[in-house]
């Protein structure tokens, strides 16, 4: 005799996404759209509210969030900030259900996810640690890179939950610390890469060269980047609104410098592009977008850039 009973089968796991800036706002709408459950958490009233508009559920209450997600996002600026999402009194730690997920996203010393893996584990959970590239405008279309490493069984209780916030998810090994270490790699080359960028335009109008003209050669000639064909636009629009501020790539070639330190590698390229960031937020610029380390070479070099139109839109700040 057969059972005519059914098996009602389990509901999609729930995913809560802390911290709905430029990166966060577009994974949670990437899931959204992807049919996933989603809990949005920011401190700001017009995050939530954004969010809310757009068919999300949102709080500003970390314990309602760990009490009905079984997985979180972490999209906040920094290893600080993690911490205390996690490690606080009330934080995650505390608040999830035994073999729910924290999927940990802020760039961060790669030395840290194993140290935070291990203490989630003594409270039943896991953790993957998974950087995120490619800026607010591919986070929104639901096309940025997540750089991923945890346990199996990490991944396999966080079900499709990543592949619904991003474009592209890679696999980079079972344990925590190797998808930061990727990422510390990238960090390392987009800093430099615009850094450089700034630095090419900066000779090209110094010795005359229109710099429309400039950027159209360069974006289909060798010495082309992505971070050339995407940042020098702002330069020539003279919007220095910050989709990616100055100040924070003095943290991430910092990040990757002390890693480097660590293992006794020199890194003669990031050291100068970090200095060049540094320079450029001395001279007041830190809270603008990265291109504007231009600023700097044109303060030395006595340059004209271009202004602003004054009926530009102006890009919607990072925070």
């Amino acid at each position: 005799m057969t059972n005519s009973a059914t098996t009602t089968p389990a509901s999609p796991p729930t995913l809560g996404v802390i911290g709905l800036g430029s990166m966060g706002m577009g994974a949670a709408l990437t899931a959204l759209r992807n049919g996933c459950s989603v809990c949005g958490l920011d401190t700001r009233a017009a995050a939530r509210e954004r969010f809310i508009a757009q068919g999300g559920t949102a709080t500003a209450s970390l314990a309602h969030l760990g009490a009905t997600c079984d997985a979180a996002m972490v999209l906040v600026v920094n290893a600080a900030q993690t911490e205390e999402v996690l490690f606080a009194t009330d934080g995650l730690a505390a608040l999830m259900k035994p073999g729910s997920v924290v999927i940990a996203s802020a760039t961060v010393d790669p030395t840290l996810p194993p140290l935070w893996e291990a203490r989630l584990a003594e409270r039943g959970l896991w953790l993957i640690d998974a950087p995120v590239s490619g800026g607010a405008v591919k986070a929104a279309a639901g096309q940025m890179t997540v750089m991923a490493s945890g346990k199996p069984e990490a991944f396999a209780a966080v079900g499709g939950l990543l592949d619904a916030v991003a474009g592209k998810v890679y696999r980079l090994g079972d344990r925590a610390g190797i998808g930061s270490t990727v990422k510390m790699v990238n960090q390392h080359l987009a800093g430099v890469h615009i850094a450089a960028a700034c630095e090419g335009m900066a000779l090209g109008m110094r010795a005359g060269a229109d710099p429309h003209a400039l950027y159209e050669v360069i974006c289909n000639s060798a010495g082309m980047s992505w971070m050339f064909q995407n940042r020098v636009p702002h330069i020539l629009a003279g919007d220095y609104t910050p989709l990616s501020a100055v100040n924070i790539f003095i943290k991430d070639l910092g990040i990757v410098l002390d890693a480097a330190r660590k293992l006794a590698f020199p890194l003669p390229l990031a050291a100068a592009a970090h200095q060049l960031y540094i320079a450029t937020a001395a001279a007041g610029h830190g809270a603008e977008d990265d291109s504007a380390v231009i600023k700097y070479y044109a303060q030395l070099a006595g340059l004209e850039l271009p202004a602003a139109a004054a009926s530009a839109p102006t890009a919607t700040p990072a925070p």
